[in-house]
C-alpha cells in the first residue's frame, strides 16, 4: 500500500496595496493626534484672552510723552509717568513746548523760556533716574502748545500723552486749559490728564521742581535729544 504524502505548496506574502497603506497611515495619524491632544491641552478661555491682551499690550504700549509748558505744570505726573513706563517697558520722553509768539520767528532764541524748560526737564529726568527708567528729553518751539505737542506725538509715534491739568481762570469750577482740550480732542493716541486734588497723596509733584518753578537754581542740565 502506497503512504500518500501531502504536496507542500510554497506561501507567498501577497504585496500590499493601496488600500492597506492608507488605512496605515490613517490609524498612525490618529494615534499621534490622540497623544498630542493629551500632552498638550487645550487652554481655557480665560488663558486665551489673557494672552490675547498680553499681545495688544505689547503692540499698543510703544512711547510715552509727558508735556510740560509754561502753563503745563506736569510735575505731579511724572512718578505715575515712570511708573507706567518701567511696567509696560516704554520709552519714556519728557518734552517741554515752548509757545512762540508770532511777531517772532519759529526759530527764536527764547532764552529765558529756554532756561525754565531745562530746570523742569532736569527734575524729570532725575525722577526718571532713580526709579531706573530711561528718559529722553526735548525742548520743542511751536506757536501755539497743542500744535506742538500733536506734532511731537505723531513724530514719536507715541501710545500715550501725560499732561497735568491746569484751568483757564483762578476761580473755582474755571474751565480746563484750552490747550488741554485741543489735545484731548485731536490726539490720535490716548491723553492722561492729571487733576491734583486739594488732598491728592497719589499725584504729588517731587520737592525740587517748585525751586525750579520759581526760578531757583535749577538741576544739572538734562541730555538733550
Amino acid at each position: 500500500m502506497t503512504a500518500l504524502v501531502p504536496e507542500l505548496v510554497p506561501f507567498h506574502h501577497a504585496p500590499p496595496n493601496g488600500v492597506g497603506i492608507i488605512l496605515a497611515f490613517v490609524v498612525l495619524v490618529a494615534i499621534s493626534a490622540t497623544l498630542y491632544w493629551m500632552l498638550h491641552p487645550p487652554s481655557s478661555t480665560a488663558e486665551r484672552a489673557a494672552r490675547a491682551t498680553e499681545r495688544e499690550v505689547d503692540e499698543i504700549i510703544g512711547s510715552i510723552i509727558i508735556v510740560f509748558s509754561q502753563e503745563i505744570h506736569s510735575e505731579h505726573m511724572m512718578s505715575l509717568a515712570v511708573r507706567v513706563a518701567r511696567r509696560e517697558r516704554a520709552e519714556l520722553l519728557a518734552a517741554y513746548i515752548i509757545e512762540v509768539p508770532h511777531t517772532l520767528p519759529l526759530d527764536a532764541e527764547m532764552e529765558r523760556e529756554r532756561r525754565d524748560a531745562l530746570g523742569v526737564l532736569a527734575v524729570a529726568e532725575s525722577i526718571a533716574r532713580k526709579n531706573n527708567v530711561e528718559i529722553k528729553t526735548e525742548i520743542s518751539l511751536a506757536r501755539q502748545v497743542a500744535q506742538g505737542v500733536l506734532e511731537l506725538a505723531k513724530r514719536n509715534d507715541a501710545h500715550l500723552i501725560v499732561v497735568g491739568a491746569y484751568r483757564e481762570g483762578k476761580y473755582t469750577g474755571a474751565p480746563i486749559g484750552s490747550a488741554i482740550e485741543v489735545i484731548a480732542a485731536k490726539a490720535t493716541c490716548d491723553v492722561l490728564i492729571g487733576v491734583q486734588g486739594n488732598r491728592g497723596k497719589i499725584l504729588t509733584p517731587p520737592k525740587g521742581d517748585i525751586a525750579a518753578r520759581a526760578g531757583g537754581k535749577p538741576p544739572p542740565t538734562p541730555s538733550m535729544s
